[in-house]
């Protein structure tokens, strides 16, 4: 059974698509999924329980994919083309397909372990990605091809480890970054009272209170993170950034970060 957030994220996608019939039907059939959500159930289950992470599991995956296809309704409305429909090669609806996929799938590598994992969700997430193109275009391979791939460009580049070239996936980049507030790091913090190695992400985490994505000032798309202790710039300029610095889409994006009560720092 889904839980109240996962209930509640799936809502705020939903809303987010409605001019975008193709893309509802795609999240209607993803969230429908049974093998996709034993999958993101089982893949938070070895990351907090087995490995002491932090959340990477159904609420996680769905988080990401509602930040990014914010960032790219606030990059469309300024004008500006995602790289599929710069090239000639598809619509906006395309590059949306594109992302929601990768940020529903991106992190099912972590049914097997951290290391390597976005390789290994491209890997897990291929059949699962190629039976929805094909129920939601079952007449149209050029669009099942194109979105494939740029969902499986995405999913593998998540992780900065790579570099990617699309605008959609460096979207979907910098959506992963901003999914890092309190909340993914409460589970972890209570079941997992030993100190060891790495906690700096559980603590850094939990320090981060809002992170707010709307149009910018001086760029289209702006980051606002608020933080309860200067703990959580850890997060911000060890994760965070270093996101932001392996996109194609860092032109677009100004960031700012404080602590509440003080004056936040311009990053971007």
């Amino acid at each position: 059974m889904k839980s109240i957030k996962e209930v509640s994220v799936e809502s705020k996608i939903l809303k987010r698509l409605q001019d975008y019939p193709k893309c509802v039907e795609l999240v209607n059939y993803l969230f429908k999924d049974a093998e996709l959500q034993e999958m993101q159930d089982y893949a938070n289950n070895v990351s907090i329980k087995r490995l002491g992470y932090n959340d990477h599991g159904p609420v996680h995956m769905r988080q990401v994919t509602a930040n990014a296809i914010k960032m790219l309704n606030i990059l469309h409305e300024a004008g500006i083309q995602t790289s599929i429909e710069a090239e000639e090669i598809g619509c906006f609806e395309d590059s949306l397909c594109a992302v929601i996929i990768a940020g529903l799938m991106h992190d099912l590598g972590m049914m097997i372990g951290r290391q390597g994992h976005e390789q290994m969700s491209v890997i897990l997430a291929k059949p699962l990605i190629e039976r929805a193109v094909m129920h939601i275009f079952p007449d149209n391979l050029h669009r099942r091809t194109i979105i494939k791939s740029v969902a499986i460009e995405s999913i593998i580049g998540h992780m900065a480890s790579r570099k990617i070239h699309s605008i959609e996936a460096g979207i979907i980049l910098i959506a992963d970054g901003c999914d890092m507030t309190k909340g993914r790091a409460r589970i972890p913090l209570a079941l997992n009272t030993t100190p060891k190695v790495g906690d700096i992400h559980k603590y850094s985490a939990h320090a981060i209170e809002r992170i707010g994505i709307h149009r910018g000032e001086n760029k289209p798309i702006r980051i606002d993170i608020e933080m309860s202790a200067e703990v959580g710039f850890f997060q911000i300029e060890e994760v965070l950034i270093t996101k932001i610095d392996m996109s194609p889409s860092k032109q677009f994006v100004e960031l700012y970060a404080g602590v509440t009560g003080q004056e936040p720092k311009c990053y971007l």
